[in-house]
């Protein structure tokens, strides 16, 4: 079967798409909405199946000999007090390493997000991803029931949770003390939010992500690399401003604009994936880090 692409539905049902991922409507409204764009045999039903993640494009198995995974816990006594995430390390590596941080979209430590963290991995990283959702029961396996959880969270405590990841990183026996972040919609926005609060944080990469108060600009000393797509009119809005914030404050950014892709580009679960877009955007990330964290 031919896998789909964003270019296959209709640009509305999928800003309709969006809006239902980002909480701003819920799923009867996505059907109501929806419905009028299905024709031909199509229900409002299918097309929310076809546009949600299929977790059988995963690009590096758990089991990769080239790899040591396992789930770890750490302290957080300013967050939810214990949390617990997705620890990735190159098998056979040869002294210390320095790490990134990979934060997961609005739907905690799905598999895309293991799998996501694993391909760090390969690229001579420690690589750790958090499930904000731990202190809830974590990821429940299902991303709908997995959004509704994750308007239960505390976003203060939340974000304490994964100040304290970054800072464990820091110390890791293993590690060479430089930490990097990437994160992706919602994790892009905490990408944003640790450059303005951790002044050793050594690069952050947000892939559209929520961008921080323009008047937390100044507070940032991280180099910045920031993935937008171009379809993407929510995260764009804020863009100007928050660019001309970074301009005043003499931040070290880059910010690409991918031509025709939507938010989540580079999600290979979901149509919404552009490949040369998401590829392009990688290489973009890990020649960043190779420069930052070397």
């Amino acid at each position: 079967m031919t896998r789909k692409t964003a270019n296959d539905f209709d640009p509305e049902v999928l800003k309709l798409f969006d809006q239902y991922v980002h909480g701003v409507i819920d799923r009867r409204s996505f059907l109501s909405s929806a419905s009028r764009y299905a024709v031909g045999g199509v229900t409002a039903a299918s097309l929310l199946t076809a546009l949600s993640p299929s977790w059988a494009a995963q690009q590096v198995a758990p089991t990769d000999s080239r790899i040591k995974t396992s789930y770890v816990t750490y302290p957080s006594p300013n967050g939810y007090g214990e949390m617990r995430g997705y620890l990735v390390q190159p098998a056979n590596a040869k002294g210390k390493l320095p790490a990134v941080l990979v934060v997961h979209e609005n739907r905690g430590l799905n598999p895309h997000i293991e799998d996501i963290a694993r391909r760090v991995a390969l690229e001579g990283y420690i690589a750790f991803a958090p499930d904000a959702l731990f202190p809830l029961g974590g990821y429940p396996g299902d991303e709908d029931k997995a959004r509704e959880l994750f308007g239960k969270l505390d976003q203060t405590k939340t974000r304490a949770d994964m100040v304290e990841a970054t800072k464990m990183l820091e110390k890791l026996p293993n590690a060479t003390g430089k930490v990097g972040v990437v994160g992706f919609c919602y994790g892009g926005g905490i990408a944003n939010y640790l450059a303005t609060v951790l002044p050793d944080l050594d690069a952050a990469v947000p892939f559209y992500g929520q961008q921080a108060p323009a008047a937390d600009a100044k507070k940032i000393k991280a180099p910045l690399m920031i993935h937008d797509a171009e379809k993407d009119e929510r995260i764009l809005a804020g863009w100007p401003a928050y660019e001309a914030a970074l301009k005043e404050n003499k931040v070290n950014y880059q910010h690409f604009i991918y031509p025709g892709t939507q938010h989540g580009f580079n999600n290979d679960t979901t149509p919404r994936y552009d490949e040369a877009a998401a590829k392009l955007a990688w290489q973009r990330t890990m020649d960043f880090f190779k420069k930052h964290l070397s």
